[in-house]
């Protein structure tokens, strides 16, 4: 809505596409909200990053999936975008492709730990792998210095 998680989906994708063979593809999903709540939102008009349908998921190779965080779970246009996927689930589409998840949170306490716990049952039902990053990062990740996390 505000453009956090496509600021990190360009980072991700910047680092995706540096390894050699890796194409990568940039998508929205649709929004749920009508313009003039979104205007009440003061939310700015949308980029021109194309729309997804479900039906595209089952072209990719692999997927990750980045979304904002509300009330502790995944903004309810990603779910909504996540219930239309019945057909591939059906079909088993998804099956056996790798996934990723990145979010977006408003506060620290705003969901960093429930968002992907909740998220990751979606891409369980369509049965594919879950890759998470894990801690991966080293020591600094245990620096308590400052504040980390949020939205960028």
């Amino acid at each position: 809505m505000y453009g956090h998680v496509e600021k990190l989906a360009q980072e991700i994708k910047k680092g995706a596409s540096s390894v050699e063979g890796v194409e990568v593809k940039l998508f929205q999903v649709p929004e749920t909200l009508p313009e003039d709540v979104l205007g009440k939102m003061g939310a700015p008009p949308k980029s021109e990053v194309p729309i997804i349908t479900p039906s595209q998921l089952a072209e990719a190779d692999g997927i990750i999936f980045g979304f904002p965080t509300h009330f502790g779970m995944m903004a309810g246009q990603m779910k909504s975008f996540f219930d239309a996927t019945g057909g591939l689930w059906q079909g088993q589409d998804l099956a056996g492709k790798p996934a990723g998840i990145f979010y977006s949170t408003r506060s620290q306490g705003g969901g960093q730990e429930t968002t992907p716990l909740t998220a990751i049952t979606q891409l369980v039902h369509h049965g594919m792998i879950f890759v998470p990053v894990g801690y991966t990062f080293g020591a600094g990740m245990f620096e308590m210095e400052k504040v980390k996390g949020g939205s960028p």
